[in-house]
């Protein structure tokens, strides 16, 4: 058995680090800028007296809008390749984040009510569940593609590391820009100026992979892409059966090679969700209800977290070459251990090292359940299972997001109790399920 081998210049050789890098942004601006949203919404709807379920709402209808589209769109990589959904996905987000950014303006300032103020900003939050998940199955399958088998779970590892480490950057740095005249709003405004500069750099670096026309030459329906690099470096990254269908099968999530992982992805998805949600709120709770006072240390517990993040995925699992059992595994026993110290914390010291924990955990359990789907079926079905995993992650926030804000309710410990005694029945399931314990290169019959 081979162990897989850290992001290297063997993945760069087939993958330049320019396009990496563009692909890496790509993820890391849309994830940043969702989840900054978790950062100032608690916020916003205590100032604007929206209800505290309100916000979850919005969350959840966007997320099961995500849901759906994902696997449509990752279909549609396949077909018309994927530096076109990398860009149709961005460019969802940047009208989305500057929609919502000039509603939560009008609020602030009391020129629309409240109620109106809810409704046009999921009304455009809506926008990103539809066109934003185009991003990430694009982006995953444009790796996925370009990589060995053995060389494909430090690949996604370090690519998943992008969206990971924006779901958790995006908070921390979303308080620096509540800035005169735009206040709360203005997160909103400066992710979609980053979206703008990712949306250049995706169509100036990566290279036109369009499977129906290759750059230079009249478009045609009936040029087949390629399964692997050419050697002029301009790829496809689609397979030829893709192309011979003109449209490939969907990759359904109850497909028997990747069920395990899509179980697995969605509930410890749902933990986090859950948890992360509640988060802002008990953080305001804590400083007595002031919610800009609270910005400040929402913002410190989460560049913790980033950090704990970024130790999991850029240093443990590249330097160890754990592989996607031993990820799921080990990580999903540390984020239930730093769960429950969330529960446990009796001061903001002892919170900030809960969540690190909580987050070193989910940065390796996360990577893992990527790697192990993408290494269950075969290269051309990349985007198929890079489509179900994104759709999983959206599925993730459509209930999670209420629930824990609703358990917060009825008690401020009680969404991190129930989560860590749903990780400690999680991490026995991957414990005991043979297709997540299943290594690289080891046969199911095995």
């Amino acid at each position: 058995m081979q162990t897989p081998k850290p992001l290297s210049g063997r993945i760069t050789g087939a993958l330049p680090r320019r396009e990496f890098a563009v692909l890496f942004a790509v993820l890391l601006t849309v994830a940043a800028g969702n989840t900054a949203l978790q950062t100032v919404l608690p916020a916003i709807a205590r100032v604007i007296h929206i209800p505290d379920m309100a916000v979850a709402v919005i969350f959840s209808f966007s997320a099961l809008l995500w849901t759906f589209s994902a696997p449509y769109w990752a279909r549609q990589s396949d077909v018309r390749g994927r530096r076109r959904l990398m860009l149709l996905g961005t460019l969802g987000f940047l009208v989305s984040m500057a929609g919502c950014g000039i509603a939560i303006l009008a609020g602030l300032n009391g020129w629309i009510a409240p109620l109106a103020t809810f409704i046009l900003f999921a009304s455009l939050r809506s926008l990103f569940g539809i066109l934003g998940s185009a991003s990430n199955p694009a982006a995953q399958a444009y790796v996925a593609g370009r990589t060995s088998e053995q060389d494909r779970t430090a690949a996604l590892s370090s690519l998943s590391s992008a969206f990971g480490l924006g779901t958790i950057i995006g908070p921390a740095i979303a308080p620096l820009f509540i800035l005169a005249p735009f206040g709360l709003s203005g997160p909103m405004f400066a992710f979609a100026a980053f979206a703008l500069f990712v949306m250049v750099a995706v169509a100036r670096v990566l290279p036109d992979d369009d499977p129906t026309h290759r750059p230079g030459q009249p478009q045609s329906g009936s040029g087949a892409p390629s399964s692997e690099p050419s050697v002029a470096g301009s790829t496809t990254g689609a397979s030829v059966n893709a192309a011979a269908a003109g449209r490939p099968k969907r990759l359904s999530v109850k497909d028997s090679r990747i069920l395990p992982f899509m179980i697995f992805g969605f509930g410890s998805g749902s933990f986090q969700a859950a948890t992360g949600q509640a988060l802002g709120f008990l953080v305001i709770d804590s400083n007595g209800g002031n919610a800009l006072q609270a910005q400040q240390q929402i913002a410190i517990i989460f560049m913790a977290g980033a950090f704990a993040s970024l130790l999991a995925q850029w240093a443990l699992i590249p330097q160890l070459r754990l592989t996607p059992p031993s990820l799921m595994r080990w990580g999903t026993v540390i984020a239930g251990l730093g769960t429950a110290g969330i529960a446990l914390a009796g001061s903001f010291h002892a919170l900030v090292i809960a969540f690190a924990l909580m987050s070193l955990g989910y940065g390796l359990a996360r990577p893992g359940f990527t790697a192990g789907a993408s290494l269950a079926v075969s290269r051309a079905e990349q985007g198929g299972v890079a489509g179900a995993v994104t759709s999983i992650n959206g599925s993730c926030f459509i209930f999670a997001p209420a629930i824990g804000i609703g358990l917060y309710q009825l008690g401020a410990t009680l969404p991190y109790w129930l989560g860590a005694v749903g990780l400690a029945c999680l991490a026995v399931y991957a414990f005991t399920q043979p297709a997540l314990g299943r290594e690289p290169g080891q046969d199911a019959e095995d």
